[in-house]
């Protein structure tokens, strides 16, 4: 070991060094007269070692589904009715009068109409023309006519592209050339069929729902789902498969918190697409068929524990009445032997009545 040679070998640290903390003095924070704790540098000052919190980990929820955010309904742009009966009534004007200046009104028309005699200069490119500018206008001022109604709307489309909505009431004038398709606005309420849901216990039930909606987004409801009736029939199912329904005889409470459940649940899935559920309410629950039967069984033989209990606590109370009042009057003096059998017999008595009267 004394022969061999040693070399000091350089490490390079992956972190760079950071100059030590400068020494902070140390003074009492005096706040409101009172002297409180150290705060974070000072802890960090005096040698003692920072505490962190431990981040709590947010709780995941599920998320709605998600549509075109650039879908929203808009105002479409119409014209009144009146420009549209003008504008065709030109247009057959027009083509009247094309057909006089080339000729081919009948003599006994233009007699009856009496317009000057004109010979006609015929059918040429000019009167062709005419015939088609008169022809064009007449088409879009009588195609384009539309009669708005109280609780529908049109959802406006252009060659594939959404172009707004109409609310409007009354005669109005849309683009010929813009494709139209009728929505229903109005405060809907729709009864469902028997569907399958589970109550608290996972026993099977059949749920018949009545929904309460209507469309508050046309755009959405039109253009963001194939059939919105049918996206909310399928919401209803999934809801009744995941919030526990009350089964048949529970109390009005549960009943509405188990529809106040689905409401929301029901709600959140339909907004998406532009579909405003104000109650879903479960109107008919019953067994699924089954488990009917076992369930049925189960329900009498509680009805018929309840009604015995019920029974024998009267009988109790009328036996215990009966000796109190005998032996608190004097009327009878009683040992405890007279006592059981008074007792035993009151309750045989009482019981037998209460058997023939049940039926």
């Amino acid at each position: 070991m004394q022969n061999e040679a040693t070399t000091e070998i350089p490490v390079h640290l992956l972190f760079r060094d950071e100059p030590e903390p400068r020494p902070v003095p140390l003074g009492p924070a005096v706040v409101a007269g009172r002297t409180g704790p150290a705060t974070g540098g000072q802890a960090a000052a005096a040698g003692e070692r920072p505490r962190f919190r431990r981040p709590v980990p947010a709780k995941e929820r599920p998320l709605a589904p998600q549509v075109d955010p650039d879908l929203a309904e808009r105002p479409a742009r119409v014209l009144p009715g009146t420009l549209g009966v003008a504008a065709g009534a030109c247009g057959a004007a027009g083509c009247a009068a094309v057909s006089w200046w080339a000729g081919l009104v009948p003599p006994l028309a233009e007699e009856a109409l009496r317009l000057p005699v004109y010979a006609g200069a015929g059918l040429g490119p000019a009167q062709w023309a005419a015939y088609a500018g008169a022809g064009a206008l007449t088409l879009f001022g009588f195609g384009g006519l539309a009669r708005g109604r109280t609780g529908r709307a049109w959802v406006l489309g252009l060659f594939g592209r959404y172009r707004g909505t109409v609310r409007r009431t009354g005669l109005m004038w849309v683009n010929p050339l813009m494709l139209r398709r009728r929505v229903d606005v109005r405060l809907r309420h729709w009864r469902s069929e028997p569907m399958s849901a589970a109550d608290g216990n996972g026993v099977a039930l059949r749920v018949v729902a009545l929904v309460v909606w209507r469309v508050r987004d046309t755009a959405r409801a039109t253009l963001g789902v194939d059939d919105h009736e049918t996206y909310l029939r399928e919401c209803v199912e999934a809801a009744l498969a995941r919030v526990p329904v009350e089964p048949p005889g529970a109390g009005r409470g549960p009943v509405e918190a188990s529809g106040e459940a689905l409401t929301r649940r029901v709600a959140r899935d339909a907004g998406a697409v532009g579909l405003e559920v104000f109650s879903v309410q479960p109107v008919r629950v019953e067994y699924a068929p089954e488990v009917a039967a076992a369930m049925n069984r189960r329900r009498i033989a509680a009805l018929d524990a309840q009604q015995r209990a019920s029974v024998l606590t009267s009988v109790v109370d009328s036996v215990e009445d009966t000796v109190t009042r005998l032996t608190m009057r004097g009327l009878v003096e009683l040992d405890d032997y007279e006592r059981k059998a008074l007792v035993k017999d009151l309750t045989v008595a009482f019981c037998s009545g209460r058997g023939e009267q049940s039926p």
